[in-house]
């Protein structure tokens, strides 16, 4: 499991040739301009809360970027379904990740983006 608590990613468009940052909910008044340490920060939220194994928590993180580059635009990165749990994880992984991914997925004014690797068969 890559993503293990609910991301929302909000995108904000600023005037050209403003620069790019980004902020999280649980930071405030901190800005990031480098960009891997924002891909740490997630890590190391995610860390905290659902600590170094393989488990996963329904507590969001919020994370807005402030770009030209953009469009406004708001998107949430949920962990994956899966079939079975792996060495570590509760045997209630599957209905927890479930439940997770259809309280989202069951709003009215949601798109759902299903990503698959090309590599594997998904029959």
């Amino acid at each position: 499991i890559v993503t293990r608590r609910p991301l929302v990613l909000q995108l904000h468009k600023t005037e050209v040739g403003a620069q790019e940052y980004a902020e999280f909910l649980h930071l405030p008044k901190r800005r990031f301009t480098d960009f891997a340490a924002v891909r740490k920060e997630i890590k190391d939220e995610t860390d905290r809360v659902t600590g170094m194994a393989k488990m996963i928590s329904p507590v969001p993180i919020h994370l807005s970027i402030y770009s030209p580059n953009v469009v406004n635009l708001t998107l949430v990165d949920l962990p994956g379904l899966t079939k079975v749990a792996v060495e570590g994880q509760p045997d209630s992984i599957v209905e927890d990740i479930e439940n997770m991914v259809r309280s989202y997925v069951a709003k009215p004014n949601c798109i759902i983006l299903a990503i698959s690797p090309a590599n594997q068969d998904i029959a």
